[in-house]
């Protein structure tokens, strides 16, 4: 199986609130097509640790190699790059723009990125909403769609640059049942069907029983 993120050593320290250290030597890896979930009590550093693992913070010990590409030591603009290549980001809320359509907003990444044509984009575009079945809403406002269609359309757009890994944080927190069961499903479907890694951080031990393994965080560590 091949490895698409690997952590080790991870260490994380708030120097600014009075050296309070937040995350313990964390050795943890996540494959190619792996659907992973973190689960532990609030405050035991799951968001922190997505937060690094993402390229936002770069105040760390221990090494991160997120498809072969280490993370340490690099400048803002080549983490940018990475970030913008190989991570897909779903997060609680949904963060669409409302003056966008639903469209433009999965576009908005992959022309940031300035790889392919804008018609191209486009065309990408339409094939990740078709994957969730938002095709059809395509043209609307988020002000127009309900919360779980609004958060597939995030889905969307966390794939079209086509990300070695998606990481969530918190995917179906601000959802009912029903979209957690649809979003839940969906997260499923791409990891069997289009062998799409996925790193959620979640409270929901309903959603993270049914992923294909459990990271357990307590005070900053894995048990």
């Amino acid at each position: 199986m091949s490895r698409i993120l690997e952590v080790k050593g991870l260490s994380k320290t708030f120097i600014e609130s009075d050296n309070m250290q937040v995350l313990y030597d964390v050795d943890m890896h996540v494959d190619k097509a792996e659907f992973v979930s973190i689960v532990g009590k609030s405050g035991c550093g799951k968001s922190t640790l997505l937060y690094i693992l993402s390229t936002m913070d770069t105040m760390y010990e221990g090494e991160i190699i997120l498809d072969g590409e280490k993370l340490s030591h690099r400048t803002q603009t080549e983490l940018a790059r990475i970030r913008n290549e190989k991570i897909g980001f779903v997060f609680q809320f949904h963060y669409l723009l409302n003056e966008f359509t639903a469209l433009e907003n999965v576009m908005l990444p992959a022309i940031k990125l300035n790889k392919f044509s804008k018609q191209e984009i486009e065309n990408q575009a339409i094939e990740r909403l078709k994957i969730l079945d938002m095709h059809k809403e395509a043209h609307k406002k988020p002000n127009q769609l309900s919360g779980g269609q609004k958060q597939r359309v995030a889905i969307a757009r966390a794939l079209i640059n086509s990300p070695k890994i998606i990481m969530a944080d918190e995917p179906t927190g601000n959802l009912d049942q029903v979209n957690s069961e649809i979003v839940f499903g969906i997260f499923l479907e791409l990891s069997t069907k289009f062998d799409q890694s996925l790193l959620v951080v979640t409270h929901d031990l309903e959603f993270a029983s049914r992923t294909h393994r459990i990271i357990q965080m307590v005070d900053g560590r894995i048990v």
